[in-house]
């Protein structure tokens, strides 16, 4: 959950911040930090959708120019194919 951090070091910081702040302060602090890191969570979860969005958007333009692409060739080779039969039977 912290990475390297430890459960002795997690109470080395909280005995710090308990003499640095005071144990009037600190669970005002404490509601602060998780606010913070609750509101950066959010953001980085909805930056990381729309990036997949984007992503996903990119993908669909690139098979429809693709389909796009595929139909105007079909198209050119039916019309030569009736061009040809057309002058066949003329």
């Amino acid at each position: 959950m912290f990475g390297s951090i430890g459960p002795a070091e997690l109470i080395l910081i909280f005995v710090v911040a308990l003499l640095v702040f005071g144990p009037k302060k600190l669970p005002e602090i404490g509601r602060s930090v998780g606010k913070a890191i609750r509101e950066f969570k959010k953001t980085s979860d909805e930056i990381k959708w729309r990036i997949e969005e984007e992503i996903e958007a990119s993908e669909v333009k690139d098979v429809a120019k693709t389909l796009e692409t595929e139909a105007k060739e079909i198209k050119d080779d039916l019309k030569k194919e009736l061009e040809k039969h057309d002058a066949g039977e003329g």
